[in-house]
């Protein structure tokens, strides 16, 4: 077994796997680089074996839960990203028991290290009420103002995600009696998303001063110096005027706004108009419909603590028929 076997696997894994095979998105492959650098750093400090001498062979299960736990117990890290850094050395594994046999089994070893519990995050978003009031803080005077109004109402209403926005091309809107843009999310998957007649007119206003043609695979949205903006371009953008907006009305704008609240806003205003959470699941592009659900769980608990507050009654929202059964929730618990 060659010593420098690991490091091969490891160019390949990054290099044509991540990126042909999988077309995974660029910020799952930064997320996966830093895991695997503090993985190095690990086998240096902790096993004393150095970079030029690590090999496929010390890719064990002993080692790997040995960096977990020197994660969560050295370097202070919750079980949300002990389980991120889990999931990146999981994807090499399975990239690598295809590649070299000699290690399948431990590979296999190694993907059966199960996942800590996490707490279920808090989800943040904005009423109707408080979109309104966040989309009349840009000074559309101004141009940079009029940019960001676009690109605010852009982000709201397509529900796309920061990335999504920040690579989004002309070229890629489509004006027409129903527009539409087209979104390409993670993995490279793109979907077809429509736009308003509102948004499709601000959009054009804010094309032509910028003299952006319908064919550029230029970014819409940029900087001062024309360069594509950047993640913590757009968190200055949306921090800006949520201040400004929490000025007015603190109770409408959540303490912790970021970009993806206003995909949460979007999805809670698409469920509160009733549409089906099959076409939210698709509008949003989420893989499974379960990532979608949580949504309706939310709901489901505002509409229960509204009604609450109304009648002062403790109120059950969705129970199932079966927990209604006193008789057959008793036998249940006795089991």
């Amino acid at each position: 077994m060659k010593a420098n076997n690991f490091h091969e696997h490891l160019t390949t894994f990054f290099t044509k796997y991540l990126q042909m095979e999988r077309g995974v998105s660029r910020n799952t492959i930064d997320s996966y680089k830093l895991t695997f650098l503090l993985l190095i750093r690990f086998f240096e400090t902790v096993k004393q074996i150095k970079v030029n001498k690590l090999a496929t062979c010390h890719i064990t299960k002993d080692n790997i839960v040995d960096f977990l736990n020197w994660l969560q117990e050295k370097r202070k890290c919750g079980n949300l990203t002990r389980n991120n850094r889990l999931a990146a050395i999981r994807s090499f594994c399975k990239y690598l028991q295809y590649e070299e046999l000699d290690n399948l089994y431990e590979c296999h070893k190694i993907l059966s290290i199960r996942q800590k519990k996490t707490s279920q995050k808090v989800i943040s978003y904005l009423t109707t009420e408080g979109i309104e009031l966040l989309l009349k803080q840009p000074d559309t005077s101004i141009r940079n103002g009029r940019r960001d109004l676009v690109l605010l109402m852009f982000a709201y209403e397509t529900g796309a995600r920061v990335q999504e926005v920040i690579d989004f091309a002309p070229l890629n809107l489509t004006f027409s009696s129903t527009s539409t843009v087209i979104l390409k999310g993670k993995g490279n998957k793109e979907r077809c998303v429509p736009v308003s007649k509102t948004l499709a007119k601000y959009l054009q206003s804010y094309m032509n001063e910028n003299e952006l043609s319908c064919k550029s695979l230029n970014s819409m949205f940029f900087n001062k110096y024309g360069g594509k903006l950047t993640r913590g371009g757009m968190a200055y953008i949306l921090t800006k005027y949520g201040d400004r907006a929490k000025q007015i009305n603190p109770s409408l704008i959540p303490n912790d706004l970021h970009f993806h609240c206003l995909r949460h806003s979007r999805a809670m205003c698409l469920l509160n108009e009733g549409f089906p959470l099959v076409y939210i699941r698709d509008y949003l592009g989420h893989v499974s419909i379960t990532t979608t659900e949580i949504y309706a769980r939310i709901d489901s608990k505002q509409k229960k603590e509204a009604l609450e507050k109304i009648s002062g009654l403790e109120v059950n929202v969705g129970k199932k028929s079966w927990q209604k059964d006193n008789n057959l929730m008793k036998m249940l618990k006795n089991l």
